[in-house]
Order: structure tokens, then C-alpha cells, then sequence
């Protein structure tokens, strides 16, 4: 814990979403709402287009957080896990049918707690160049 310091940033990554990726998690949640791969369906409620489900854009959010936590270890092994999660929604991503959509996540240490031992990990998280995710902070519990 020693090593770890309020900005380090700890994880930066880029994930593609792509309407089969809509698809995939709309099965594997059992989330079919017609907002999420119909564009007419997203027009007639006022939409700009199809959008991601929330929660498929809150789990690509954590997944740099704990693919760090998974290899940061000295020997490249688990240093911790999470240990609560919490973000506010603030803007949807919208899916293009052709060219998909980008969720770019940077995770940046908040606070180091070695009384806990405890680690806040905020995250900022856009597409298209705008955040869609507020208030996202992890906290992380050490092994």
C-alpha cells in the first residue's frame, strides 16, 4: 500500500461497444428493452439513437480496476479486490450501428486509508468525449 499514492493512475483503458455487444449483454442479463437495438423504438422516445444498457456501461467501467488488482502483486498476483462500487449516471452511450461507440475509463487513486487498509479508486469515465459516468468511485480492500 506503501506504494500507492492519491493520483497515481492505476488503470487507463479504451473499450469497444458495438451493437453485438448489446446484444450479448442483453441475453446474458435478460435486459430486452427495445432502447438497446432499435433505432425507431430510440427515436420514438426521444433518444439520439440506441444506447448501452447502464449497467453493461458501470461493469466495463470497474473491469480496468480489477484486471489491476488481478496483476499488480509483486509476484503478478491479486493485491486486493473491490469491495464497494458507486457511480451516478449522467449520460448515455450512444451506440452507432456502424461505428459502435468507445467507453474510455481512467482510474486514478483518491485516497489511501492505511487504518483500513483500503484504497478509493475514482474513475472517470466518457464516450464521445463526454462523461457518462459521475461520482464512479471504487474502494478497494488490500490483501
Amino acid at each position: 500500500m506503501s506504494a500507492l499514492e492519491v493520483g497515481t493512475v492505476v488503470a487507463e483503458k479504451t473499450y469497444a461497444v458495438t451493437r453485438d455487444s448489446l446484444v450479448r449483454y442483453a441475453g446474458a442479463s435478460g435486459d430486452f428493452n427495445p432502447i438497446h437495438y432499435r433505432d425507431d423504438v430510440a427515436a420514438s422516445v426521444g433518444l439520439p439513437g440506441v444506447l448501452a444498457h447502464g449497467m453493461l456501461t458501470m461493469g466495463t467501467a470497474v473491469q480496468p480496476v480489477v484486471e489491476w488488482l488481478d496483476g499488480a502483486g509483486d509476484d503478478g498476483g491479486v493485491i486486493g479486490w473491490v469491495s464497494d462500487y458507486q457511480v451516478r449516471f449522467t449520460r448515455p452511450v450512444v451506440v452507432d450501428p456502424e461505428a459502435g461507440a468507445e467507453i474510455v475509463v481512467t482510474a486514478t487513486v483518491a485516497k489511501v486509508d492505511p487504518e483500513t487498509g483500503t484504497v478509493r479508486v475514482d474513475l472517470t469515465v466518457a464516450s464521445g468525449g463526454q462523461t457518462v459516468l459521475g461520482k464512479a468511485q471504487v474502494v478497494v480492500t488490500l490483501a
